[in-house]
């Protein structure tokens, strides 16, 4: 498997555990270090698209950014497995002719529960998660319209899409199924985040998400485990 990194604070986290679990063997690609982005996957299983701070549209400043849309559009249009976390979901919207903007509802930071749409319910991959599973948000951006041919799996109380099919063996998650406390307190309580200067409280959040560790676990690991799987079997998903 494939994973391409943004950021040394945002790395495979739970995945690298869940996904070697499943039977995977990673390589990870660190774009923002320099390092090749392919332009198709090889012999790789699949590809999962991990998050950063940069936007879906930063190519200037993030150069790795074209390629690794290049490598997800390939991927996709393959008909090969891909799992897009946060501004890997981005990504894949963009990449596939859809649209990301900054959240009208401003940073979204902490726990959210998602709720699965009638698809998603249906979904092989999403279908098994548990009503209103808890899930990590840090992001600033979401997906405003799908690309062409994508179905909305999930979303936030607030109607924001949590979750999304772009093709049939090809996902995007919003929220962050890969992230440990330790990695949300790296982007929130170690540094001087935008979280503060919103009066949110990064201190309780963190708090409230070290509680959560184990519903974290046991809603998301199962979810890693069936994409290995998927990616694994090589076959179609209906």
């Amino acid at each position: 498997m494939l994973i391409v990194q943004h950021a040394d604070d945002c790395p495979p986290g739970w995945y690298d555990e869940w996904l070697r679990a499943g039977g995977l063997e990673l390589d990870v690609v660190r774009g923002h270090r320099g390092e090749h982005i392919p332009t198709d996957l090889g012999g790789y299983d699949g590809l999962v698209v991990l998050g950063g701070e940069m936007g879906a549209y930063d190519d200037a400043d993030h150069p790795w950014l074209t390629a690794t849309k290049a490598l997800i559009a390939t991927t996709i249009r393959a008909g090969q497995c891909f799992l897009g976390i946060c501004l890997g979901h981005q990504l894949a919207a963009v990449a596939l002719g859809g649209e990301v903007v900054q959240n009208p509802r401003g940073h979204a930071t902490g726990l959210t529960p998602v709720r699965l749409t009638p698809a998603g319910r249906d979904d092989l991959l999403l279908g098994p998660t548990r009503p209103d599973a808890l899930t990590i948000q840090w992001n600033n951006d979401v997906v405003s319209r799908l690309p062409p041919g994508a179905i909305e799996l999930a979303t936030s109380p607030d109607g924001a899409v949590q979750a999304a099919r772009f093709a049939r063996r090809a996902w995007g998650v919003q929220f962050h199924p890969e992230a440990s406390p330790e990695i949300f307190d790296g982007w929130t309580v170690a540094k001087e985040s935008p979280e503060r200067a919103d009066g949110i409280d990064v201190q309780e959040v963190a708090a409230a998400i070290a509680v959560a560790e184990p519903a974290l676990r046991g809603d998301w690991a199962p979810l890693a485990r069936r994409f290995a799987e998927l990616a694994r079997a090589h076959i179609p998903v209906l």
